[in-house]
């Protein structure tokens, strides 16, 4: 590796820093053939202002116009150009180049294809200063590409409005906030360079994916004094229409879940051998609640081929969850993992589609219901008889209920929903009404219409009405998701995405609207049944199928 000459270098012990007086962060970027979008990152970390003394560009020895675009820098003093002649093969030989050549007291990462957000490092500095703390945690932003969604990640932990509560309080050592292990991101936290290397806290190195999960462990286990804020940071770009998808985007390949496999494993290792038997069991729960289910439930989209080496590698890592981690996982999860167990091969057809529902961001367990000789509710068909082991403790919140909905399209839209019972649970609480939400999948559009439930052959029914003309987007297409909020005779809520049933057939065509409009209409069901609407005027409709987008378009993620 070589770097870029600058005049007065700054010395390793920070005598000397390229920025101001004032300068106490060291920016970390990781660039690899990324030319199109690493200026950007560059100067969202200059945006920050005088606390960023130096912005540390690793090019892990790209073979595109990076190197161009980091020459036009050169006017910048605080951007140091370090250049790999060998690529690394991963991200974490590149971060660990920079926290080495790092000069100021924090470092901050940032790879080339994400921005910083405007004030990140001030507010995350002023935490630091006032908490004395060895790492500052703040919110970062998922943002899909090209639509521009935004979501929070790990939303438990920072989204305040979706019921977290860490934010502004100060953890000394993880092991009391077990639940913090889900954050494995690196990338929106600002660290004390003397709490990294005193630890001998790095980034796995080479080839090594999903490397963020181990560096995250390594300091988690460390037992930092940690700042939860909720401090806008960082903007985490998800293009899932690049060229060559990021790692944590390439799903579709057995090798991405066996390198998340062997990161997890590498995590709880981490915590074992650092004497943190609870974050080693947390860590292990959470891959049955969040990383199990993500890829469990793509399943039917992959060949059977993979999905035959799927199951085996995953009940091979299985095989060495300590019971109390899976005690504490979900209702959902635990069944799940009681299905795997049960099962030598992979189930097809209807009833891996019932453990791909299962694995749903709203699990639902669907019909047919079935029971053990002795009466007990049990997941699935022999050999998958497995205990639901805790429903009947399961609060109205958390049944996995299934909601069916059938549409009918014209001038209005029509949607019938049929909630169907789970072993009793859903007729003792006694449903008596239902909000039917229509989401638009770019713009997070609400359209909430409420309706009684009434007494059905399958259960309880309902159906509700709202003008096509609310569902259309003026020159684009529209796809909204059907959720439904359950309401019960004592006040409890809960919520169920609205499925498409078992040998639902998805329907498209041509209808006429209001003054006799012509519409698009596209009504499907996702990888896991969820029910998707999709409208487009006539025109925009048109020219969209003519020149081949209104498939991709609508393709589902």
């Amino acid at each position: 590796m070589s770097e870029s000459p600058r005049p007065q270098a700054p010395a390793r012990d920070g005598a000397v820093s390229p920025g101001s007086a004032g300068s106490a962060v060291s920016v970390v970027v990781i660039a690899y053939n990324d030319a199109a979008h690493v200026a950007d990152a560059i100067r969202s970390a200059l945006a920050q202002g005088e606390a960023v003394g130096e912005v540390l560009v690793v090019d892990d020895a790209s073979g595109d116009a990076t190197p161009e675009v980091l020459a036009a820098f050169a006017g910048e003093p605080r951007v140091r150009p370090l250049v790999r002649t060998e690529n690394s093969g991963g991200c974490g030989t590149p971060r660990n180049d920079g926290i080495a050549a790092a000069v100021h007291p924090y470092v901050l990462f940032l790879d080339s294809d994400d921005l910083l957000l405007p004030g990140a490092v001030d507010g995350l500095l002023a935490v630091a200063a006032e908490e004395r703390a060895d790492v500052v945690a703040g919110i970062c932003v998922r943002r899909e590409l090209p639509e521009g969604r935004e979501t929070v990640w790990a939303p438990s932990l920072y989204d305040v409005s979706q019921g977290a509560t860490l934010p502004g309080t100060v953890i000394e050592g993880v092991e009391k906030h077990p639940e913090f292990v889900l954050d494995t991101l690196s990338v929106n936290k600002l660290y004390r360079r003397d709490f990294l290397d005193r630890h001998a806290i790095r980034f796995p190195d080479g080839a090594f994916h999903y490397e963020d999960f181990v560096f995250s462990a390594r300091v988690q286990a460390a037992a930092p004094r940690l700042a939860v804020t909720d401090v806008p940071v960082y903007v985490w770009h998800v293009r899932r229409q690049a060229a060559t998808l990021s790692i944590s985007l390439r799903r579709a390949s057995l090798a991405n879940w066996e390198h998340r496999i062997a990161a997890h494993a590498a995590v709880v290792d981490v915590f074992r051998t650092a004497g943190r038997p609870a974050l080693a069991a947390a860590a292990q729960t959470k891959f049955l609640d969040y990383d199990l289910p993500m890829y469990l439930r793509e399943l039917p989209q992959r060949t059977a081929a993979y999905r035959a080496d799927w199951w085996t590698v995953t009940r091979a890592h299985l095989a060495g969850f300590e019971a109390a981690a899976v005690s504490a996982a979900r209702a959902p999860s635990r069944w799940l993992h009681a299905a795997l167990t049960a099962l030598t091969a992979v189930p097809e057809g209807r009833e891996l589609t019932r453990f791909v529902e299962l694995a749903a961001p709203l699990p639902r367990l669907v019909p047919p219901y079935r029971r053990a000789e002795d009466g007990a509710p049990v997941l699935a068909a022999a050999p998958a008889d497995v205990p639901l082991e805790g429903l009947a403790e399961l609060a109205a919140a958390e049944l996995p209920v299934a909601v069916d909905g059938s549409v009918a399209v014209g001038a209005s839209t029509r949607l019938t929903v049929t909630v169907h019972d789970l072993y009793g649970r859903v007729a003792a609480l006694g449903p008596t009404g239902v909000r039917v939400v229509f989401t638009e999948r770019v713009s997070a559009a609400e359209l909430p219409v409420d309706a009684p439930l009434l007494p059905a052959d399958e259960g309880w029914t309902a159906t509700v009405t709202l003008p096509t003309s609310k569902l259309l987007r003026a020159g684009r297409l529209a796809a909204w998701s059907v959720h439904a909020e359950l309401r019960y005779a004592d006040g409890s809520t809960g919520n169920a995405e609205v499925r498409a049933p078992q040998g639902y057939v998805g329907r498209r065509g041509v209808v006429l609207g209001r003054l006799g409009r012509v519409l698009l209409v596209q009504v499907v069901a996702s990888a896991r049944r969820g029910l998707v609407l999709r409208f487009a005027g006539g025109a925009v409709g048109a020219r969209q199928v003519m020149s081949g987008r209104f498939k991709r378009l609508f393709a589902m993620r």
